[in-house]
């Protein structure tokens, strides 16, 4: 059996399908770069990641894009020989009634690429999914946004429109196919066929404990949609003792034997405040079939702990990164652009100086998903700059109003020191007095367990010192943040100049380990 979650850490809205035995989950990244984390597995408990499709700025540029803005639910298709991907990239989401969300559509022969020029679709609302008929049309669904209305009712319905098989381009005006139920804020929309039913499945009730997994269906693409016996076809909010909670927002697919599955976002609390620095995950439940209408294998509503696949997981415990290895550069991610960088011959990692931990523009980090309760991470640097406004060190952060830097940097009186830098809900603090470590390199650790973790550091290896302040890790989540967020907690390296952009940082190494 196969425990749920199967995708851990910040890895949600899941878009599942699979193509000649092999699955494929595409996740939303929001403002990290690249756009869009596609992962594989054979087997549905052992997954890798592959390549990013919108890895350079012709692809993605989300120079400016809010926190929890940038790539919100894309859809991963196959049809003839082509994957296809459709996104949006949201620019402005939680300031006004308004949101501007583009969308695009971009296709490949094989789902490393190469990837052709995003083609621009509409902007009227985001999650968009492609579906592709099967006497060859094809069609766009995504949620409509009404900046007149309020709460739920500015999710205002689906829409569909039928789109140009070639250019991808819109050939209709689109048509509201569906309104959602009661429990409102209608989005995630995607389309299936199957028994001469069109299936469309759309998420409900908010990205949070209320999330629901939403199925109707019609003889005809265009409606009237039937809503499901049950409503749901997976959620938590009627649960409160269900491990997996927040279920929703999911996909479906069929294996390789014929059997079903739904890939859904879930989250686990790490605490009574209900808090989730993980951030939503992926979860995948079979589905069986029973008078045409999709149902949860182990009944009900609940999404189950474990389920059946095709395998059993592999443990990894220990993630030791080469800057000058594949999964590096598979694993870490920078913040709305490339990381200004360069590996050196003998393999360290240069980051160079970018703006401070709270600008939307050009921040210079490369960091990985906290995909654990419990770890550690470490790495080793050099910083050979003399100024206060420079500065390099181990981040942990959630977006730019909460988060942790043990940074080393410069005192005019102590010299080369290391702090502590605090962002609370947007409240600056230094809690505490700046530590003289004199020249060369310096290793950082990040203890995290749980609700509450540390940070240390070493002049010589292996020789850690802790430093006495506790990490709230809670704060890192989406119900911290203000206003909600979308994302989870990550933890890297970053380089700051904040003088003139000239200041540089070598790392020697990065790990990560995962504790019991």
């Amino acid at each position: 059996m196969i425990k749920n979650p199967v995708l851990t850490g910040f890895h949600p809205d899941p878009s599942i399908i699979c193509v000649d035995g092999t699955f494929y989950i595409a996740n939303s990244t929001f403002e990290y770069f690249p756009g869009v984390a596609i992962s594989k597995s054979n087997d549905l408990a052992n997954w890798e990641a592959v390549k990013s499709p919108l890895d350079d700025l012709k692809m993605l540029n989300m120079t400016g894009n809010p926190k929890s803005g940038g790539i919100w639910a894309p859809c991963l298709s196959y049809c003839d020989g082509y994957f296809y991907l459709v996104f949006t990239d949201v620019k402005n989401w939680a300031f006004g009634p308004f949101k501007d969300a583009p969308n695009y559509i971009t296709k490949a022969p094989s789902i490393e690429g190469p990837w052709s020029e995003p083609v621009f679709v509409n902007c009227s609302g985001f999650d968009p999914s492609l579906f592709h008929d099967d006497d060859g049309r094809k069609y766009l669904v995504n949620m409509e946004w009404d900046y007149r209305k309020e709460g739920k009712y500015q999710f205002s319905g689906i829409l569909l429109t039928e789109l140009d098989s070639k250019t991808l381009k819109p050939i209709s005006e689109p048509v509201k196919i569906f309104n959602g139920t009661e429990l409102g804020l209608v989005e995630g929309p995607h389309l299936y066929k199957r028994n001469g039913y069109y299936y469309l499945i759309t998420a409900e009730g908010g990205t949070t404990y209320e999330h629901a997994v939403t199925v109707a269906r019609s003889k005809n693409i265009f409606g009237p949609y039937e809503v499901h016996p049950s409503t749901h076809l997976v959620t938590s909010r009627f649960d409160e003792n269900a491990y997996i909670k927040k279920a929703g927002h999911g996909s479906l697919c069929q294996g390789p034997d014929g059997r079903w599955f739904i890939a859904f976002l879930c989250g686990r609390p790490v605490d009574e405040n209900k808090r989730c620095p993980l951030g939503r995950e992926t979860a995948i439940s079979e589905v069986v079939w029973i008078d045409d209408w999709p149902y949860l294998k182990n009944g009900g509503l609940t999404p189950p702990v474990e389920f059946e696949g095709y395998g059993e997981k592999v443990e990894k415990r220990v993630f030791e990164y080469k800057f000058d290895e594949y999964n590096f550069k598979l694993d870490f991610m920078s913040l709305r652009v490339p990381a200004k960088h360069e590996i050196l011959d003998d393999g360290r990692l240069r980051l160079y100086g970018g703006q401070s931990p709270m600008s939307n523009h050009y921040q210079n980090i490369l960091v990985r998903r906290q995909t654990d309760f419990r770890f550690e991470a470490e790495t080793c640097l050099e910083f050979n700059f003399n100024h206060f406004q420079k500065m390099a060190g181990l981040i942990y952060r959630y977006d730019e109003l909460n988060q942790y830097i043990l940074r080393l940097s410069y005192d005019e009186e102590k010299g080369k020191c290391l702090g502590i830098l605090v962002l609370n809900n947007g409240e600056f603090s230094m809690p505490i007095e700046e530590i003289p470590v004199g020249e060369g390199k310096i290793y950082l650790k990040l203890i995290v367990k749980d609700k509450v973790g540390r940070f240390l550091y070493a002049k010589e290896e292996n020789n850690w010192v802790e430093i006495p302040y506790d990490i709230d890790v809670t704060i890192l989540s989406d119900e911290y943040a203000n206003p909600l967020g979308f994302t989870g907690a990550f933890v890297g390296m970053s380089c700051i100049d904040m003088k003139d952009y000239s200041a540089f940082a070598d790392f020697y190494y990065f790990k990560y380990k995962i504790l019991d």
